[in-house]
This record gives C-alpha cells, structure tokens and sequence, in this order.
C-alpha cells in the first residue's frame, strides 16, 4: 500500500517544503493534486525538510495509496494526472511501491546537496545559481572542506532553536568541482543535515575563499559549537537537494 513519490522542484515560490499555516509549500501543493485526484486526503511525508527558496533535483516522499495497490489506477495514470494539477516547478518522476513500513525520512542512508557558483555574470545561471566575486580562492576552501568531514557536532552550523534530539551528523563528503571555466559546484554528503547547515557551510567557506580566515579556522568553528563563530547565511536560490540513498532502492 505504501509508495514512493520521487519528485523534483524548484523552490522560489514555496516557504520551503513542510506545510505551514497560511504559507504556499511543495507538501501542501502535493497534498492538494492528490486530494483532488483521488478524491481524500494523503498525508505525504518527505525525505527532508528544504527551507524556502531552496531547490531539489531529488525529492522522496511517501503516501499510502491503496487505490493503486487494488489497481483501481495505475501510477502512470496517477502521475500524469498530479503532474496536470501541478505547477510547471513542481514533476513527480516516479511512484515506486515499497513496503509498508518504508519511511522517506527515517530510512535515507545519506543525503547530498549541491551548492552553485558562478564567477562571472551569467544572466541565464542567476536564477539557480550564486554570483561570486573572481578571486575566490577554492583550493582553500577544499582544505576547509576536508576539516567538516566525519562524525561531529555541527552546532555552529545549524540555525538556532531547533527541535532536533542532536546535532551530530556524519559527513562523509565535501568537495568544491569545477564544472566550467566560471561555474563551480560544492557537493557535501552525510547522513543527516540541520536547518541551515548547508548554505552556513558554504558561508563560511567563503569567508576561507576571500582569505577572512584561514582553512585550518573550521576546527575551531566546530568546537566553538556556537552559531555566531560560523560564516553568514548563503542565498537559498542556489542551493539543491541532489540525492537521497534507500537501501531498498537502487
């Protein structure tokens, strides 16, 4: 009964993904075509909880849908008729059945996020990806990045007042690639992240990159454990949910 939706969006016109009171959500915009399709309410869960504005190439979610396990409608009809009720930002790719205790959020091995930067203005990359100045220094920030990687406590990473149980994730990768002689991409690869986590890592690399402070300063920042010792924020439109790994799906 229960399956998969893999999904994509971009984020520009939703307060993130998690439905919210008075707020226009990827979760609420989902719940609503299925509402409309199969004529009840489907509570959707996701893999994660993507702030406002930022993107997802890869978004998992599940929902209990009977009709289709009873053949009543076949995920391709069901796709094609969310995919019509849906905005142009929002596709589901896929509904892939799994079994009844399969959990979008809780069962995800690893998560990875990717970061665009573009050092010279491009009116066709603005929109998903962030302007930096041309002097960056990325070889420092990949010795920066290498300080983030293993088991550790990203207190000074994740936005304040949260309700998570902890703030230890393990991080496994963390890398800037160049993908253009003016676009970079930062990839970064864990179990878990906090809100915010990412786009204040790519904020304080930053700092790294313009020499503000030195690669070895992340150390520091991490045992700091305090907010106020990390870089500022980066802007949500470049930032992307790439992938999600289920030991039950390939």
């Amino acid at each position: 009964m229960r399956h998969f939706l893999h999904l994509a969006y971009r984020g520009a016109r939703y307060h993130g993904w998690q439905i919210q009171p008075g707020a226009v959500t990827v979760q609420g915009a989902i719940e609503q075509a299925l509402a409309t399709v199969l004529r009840r309410q489907v509570p959707v869960t996701g893999a994660g909880r993507t702030d406002t504005g930022v993107n997802a190439a890869m978004m998992m979610a599940h929902a209990d849908l009977p009709e289709l396990s009873s053949g009543s409608i076949t995920s391709g009809r069901l796709i094609k008729a969310l995919n019509a009720m849906l905005a142009p930002d929002i596709v589901i790719f896929d509904i892939i059945p799994v079994h009844d205790d399969a959990h979008a959020r809780f069962d995800a091995t690893s998560r990875t996020y990717h970061y665009y930067a573009n050092t010279r203005r491009d009116p066709f990359c603005y929109p998903l990806s962030w302007y930096a100045p041309a002097d960056l220094d990325f070889e420092a920030m990949n010795t920066a990045a290498q300080l983030l990687i293993g088991r550790r406590d990203f207190t000074s990473f994740s936005k304040l007042h949260t309700d998570v149980k902890t703030n230890i994730c393990n991080l496994c990768h963390a890398r800037w690639v160049q993908t253009a002689p003016h676009s970079w991409r930062f990839e970064i690869t864990a179990d878990r992240f906090l809100r915010n986590m990412v786009r204040a890592v790519v904020g304080t690399l930053v700092d790294v990159g313009r020499h503000k402070i030195p690669p070895q300063a992340i150390s520091d920042i991490l045992d700091e454990k305090d907010r106020c010792a990390a870089g500022t924020s980066m802007p949500a439109h470049a930032l992307f949910l790439a992938d999600i790994k289920y030991p039950y799906i390939n």
